[in-house]
């Protein structure tokens, strides 16, 4: 797949140029315009892996505003797998029809994604190997997709994202949002411990995401790496949660630079960015990529639930 010319984006933020570093963004959520940003990334090598074990299903989970069911819906009807969503929450009411989705289900319905509701106690045994084959005697032969869909595979997709930003600039460090750990540690496997990676995390007390990335580094490639710091204090309340200083960040951002974020991983990762260049965390003269991994579908979601 060709790339787009415009991918590396310079921003000019006073922040920035008083400390002599130059940041700039990558747009990996205008690489795929039909399945944008890391999740594609995710996909890419398990879809090929479904494929070739013979699958025509994929099973996978999440809550009920996830860029990832997103992905996976929008996948199957890309790419000709039936997909089938066990979501966490309670189902709408019955007879509420369509209309009571919320847009991120709803469009992973009308993408033919099949959707399931667990309660949260069962959805905690998602990774259990009993439920795993309660669900395959449910529903039958299926790809199983982990929440998030951070597997060893979706390192690989991942970590291609290295080599693709050195075809257009060197760099420092790089830069991302952190849920699940997987596009993270994917980095670390491509950079192979040059350079540094930092991970912004998403979610209230995160610490947990260092080990996270740890484990899936020495499951991918037999080792972990030392090259990166996980930073935790830009939550803003914890995953999802509503920020109005967050919210106020987002739009000012879009006013600058003509890029819009999301309130979930992307605005909490340059906002972080920058308060860690105002700290003096990185060397003057240094180049720092900050990585958009799209999720801009869980704004309609988020002005539902917030307007």
């Amino acid at each position: 797949m060709s790339l787009p010319a415009s991918l590396l984006q310079e921003l000019p933020e006073p922040v920035a140029t008083a400390r002599g570093v130059r940041l700039l963004l990558w747009r990996d959520d205008l690489v795929n315009p039909d399945l944008p940003g890391n999740k594609a990334r995710k996909l890419k090598y398990n879809l090929a892996a479904a494929r070739q074990q013979g699958h025509h299903t994929l099973l996978t989970f999440g809550g009920a505003y996830s860029n990832h069911i997103a992905a996976v819906a929008t996948a199957g009807r890309l790419f000709g797998f039936r997909t089938i969503g066990l979501i966490r929450g309670d189902e709408p009411a019955a007879d509420g029809g369509p209309a009571q989705l919320n847009p991120t289900l709803a469009q992973a319905a009308a993408d033919g994604m099949a959707l399931h509701y667990l309660d949260r106690g069962a959805y905690r045994r998602r990774a259990a190997p009993e439920f795993v084959a309660e669900q395959s005697a449910r529903f039958g032969p299926a790809y199983l997709l982990p929440e998030g869909g951070t597997n060893a595979l979706a390192l690989e997709g991942c970590a291609e994202l290295v080599a693709e930003i050195r075809q257009h600039s060197e760099f420092d460090a790089l830069a991302v949002a952190v849920g699940t750990g997987g596009t993270l540690a994917g980095l670390l496997t491509g950079l192979a411990g040059q350079h540094r990676a930092l991970g912004v995390a998403a979610l209230k007390n995160g610490g947990f995401l260092r080990a996270e990335s740890d484990a899936l580094t020495q499951q991918a490639t037999g080792r972990t790496f030392a090259n990166y710091a996980l930073h935790t204090d830009y939550h803003f309340g914890g995953y999802a949660k509503y920020s109005a200083d967050l919210l106020a960040f987002i739009q000012q951002f879009q006013v600058r630079h003509g890029v819009q974020l999301d309130p979930i991983y992307t605005g909490k990762l340059l906002f972080g960015v920058l308060d860690l260049i105002g700290q003096g965390r990185f060397s003057r003269g240094s180049t720092v990529v900050a990585i958009h991994t799209g999720g801009l579908q869980a704004w309609a979601g988020w002005e539902r639930r917030f307007a």
